[in-house]
């Protein structure tokens, strides 16, 4: 880095700061029974990363939800999915779990004054925020300069979303130079490569290393443990760039 530069950090959330197990497949069960009125057969696939309405999208289709519907029943989806996440606060507390290494990870890297740390997430905005109090991980980000599925069902476009809300609350210009993603999904890779954001895979969810540096990724940590080492893969990934 060079001087005061300020790099964004952008956290993935399910599998690379916590995992909620199957309480999501529930929520989804649940959402789906109230809005189309009968139980669904197949659930979205773990770990992928996609965002929740396109997720909702390919829900409702797999279970036979005729196309000319899904555009009227995702919105209602959507809308509903939050107040269902809700009505399991207790379960996130109880079941969910925090991955190897993540509160020490974020302690770390929200104590470093050039860092800026935040959230690009598939989730919508009211499940992230959900997810990070059950386990009181939002008192080491910025959650209000983050991108979210609620933002763009697009996952890569979060990127300029989250660069452009820290630009306006915190004055410095953020770009592919500056910007970092942390995340363990091949989905975090994509929305870093077309995104306009370096990417720090980490092999904690379902996709393995060798997958993650395959994928692109600028860097691959076996897990948040080493902290040393993901303050130095941040730096590596925007050495020379800034």
């Amino acid at each position: 880095m060079i001087g005061t530069q300020r790099i964004l950090v952008l956290w993935d959330i399910d599998r690379t700061l916590l995992y909620v197990g199957d309480i999501d497949r529930q929520v989804y069960r649940e959402t789906f029974a109230e809005i189309v009125g009968r139980p669904s057969e197949h659930l979205p696939a773990r770990g992928t990363g996609v965002t929740m309405p396109l997720a909702i999208r390919s829900l409702l289709l797999d279970n036979g939800v005729s196309e000319s519907d899904v555009p009227r029943l995702v919105p209602r989806m959507v809308e509903l999915l939050p107040h269902r996440l809700a009505a399991h606060a207790k379960d996130l507390r109880e079941k969910g779990i925090l991955m190897p290494g993540a509160i020490a990870a974020l302690k770390a890297v929200h104590a470093q004054l050039d860092l800026v740390p935040t959230v690009v997430t598939g989730n919508l905005k009211p499940n992230a925020l959900l997810k990070l109090e059950a386990f009181n991980l939002q008192v080491f980000l910025d959650p209000e300069i983050g991108g979210y599925s609620s933002d763009d069902d697009h996952r890569p476009a979060l990127v300029a979303v989250a660069q452009q809300r820290a630009q306006a609350k915190c004055g410095t210009v953020f770009t592919r130079s500056n910007t970092v993603i942390v995340g363990d999904s091949l989905e975090d890779v994509r929305t870093g490569l077309e995104g306009g954001a370096s990417v720090i895979g980490v092999a904690s969810g379902k996709t393995t290393a060798d997958e993650l540096a395959s994928a692109g990724a600028d860097l691959v940590l076996d897990s948040l443990e080493d902290v040393p080492r993901l303050l130095n893969a941040i730096t590596a990934t925007t050495r020379g760039r800034c």
